[in-house]
């Protein structure tokens, strides 16, 4: 029992090993259906996610908290899936959503740019080599972009995951056999105390997502296997926003949490 993350461009067959994977596997495959389950739960317009999850962040955004509802909303769709366990998961983003978790096997698929040129010229109906080539890498680079501002990451640094495959010299095939290897390992297994964490992980979200519309700035996070809101922004009674945070957070399913004011 284990959760495989596959972080992988545009037309570099990511996508086909993840359904191949999860298929020996017997696991659940998803991406695009956190967005739209995002989309109906939180009653966003899927085009909306969509650029939240792909675009890189504008001035505004980072002003207004646009882009940081959103990402609220999709990690809180994507760790519901992810505390079922069992699940592969492909597109941007999942990695970074569940930093320490032990039994989450992070993959990086990478495949050689005139191959990824063929492969969109072909799905696409491109009769341009060149238009697909700036296609890619307009992609790439909004990718880069996104994760630099959101997160401070590159999601080309292969320190990032546990696993980095070229998919160019060889097949889908051999690269899921490759993935199935390292994941038999018993690092990458489920554990009580693995298990534990992604369900803190998965109420922290619950709670991010639920407070982000009425206070933006909470930051939520688990220490010592205790939620806690940090606010960073000034509001007239400490007792008002400690009382507003636990009325939020007792919508989630009676969350408890411990709020901590910090000064803006």
């Amino acid at each position: 029992m284990s959760i495989v993350t596959i972080s992988r461009g545009s037309y570099s067959h990511g996508k086909e090993v993840a359904e191949k994977l999860a298929q020996k596997l017997g696991y659940k495959c998803i991406s695009r259906e956190v967005i739209l389950k995002a989309s109906e739960h939180f009653n966003v317009p899927e085009l909306k996610l969509r650029h939240a999850i792909h675009d890189a962040p504008s001035f505004l955004n980072r002003l207004t908290y646009g882009k940081e509802r959103y990402i609220a909303y999709i990690r809180e769709a994507l760790l519901h899936h992810f505390v079922k366990d069992n699940v592969v998961y492909h597109g941007l983003a999942g990695h970074f959503f569940v930093p320490g978790i032990s039994h989450v096997l992070k993959v990086r698929i990478l495949a050689d740019l005139e191959d990824r040129v063929a492969e969109e010229m072909k799905r696409e109906g491109i009769s341009s080599a060149e238009q697909a080539r700036a296609t890619i890498l307009k992609d790439d680079e909004e990718r880069y972009r996104w994760s630099q501002q959101l997160y401070g990451l590159d999601t080309r640094n292969s320190a990032l995951y546990d696993l980095v495959i070229h998919i160019t010299p060889i097949t889908t095939d051999e690269a899921v056999e490759i993935i199935q290897c390292a994941l038999a390992r018993p690092c990458f297994q489920t554990t009580p105390e693995s298990q534990k964490a992604m369900e803190n992980l998965f109420l922290a979200a619950q709670v991010q997502a639920a407070l982000i519309d009425e206070i933006p700035s909470a930051k939520v996070g688990v220490e010592n296997g205790e939620l806690v809101v940090s606010i960073g922004t000034a509001w007239d009674s400490d007792k008002k926003m400690i009382a507003k945070v636990e009325q939020i957070s007792d919508s989630v399913g009676g969350v408890k949490v411990k709020v901590r004011l910090v000064s803006p």
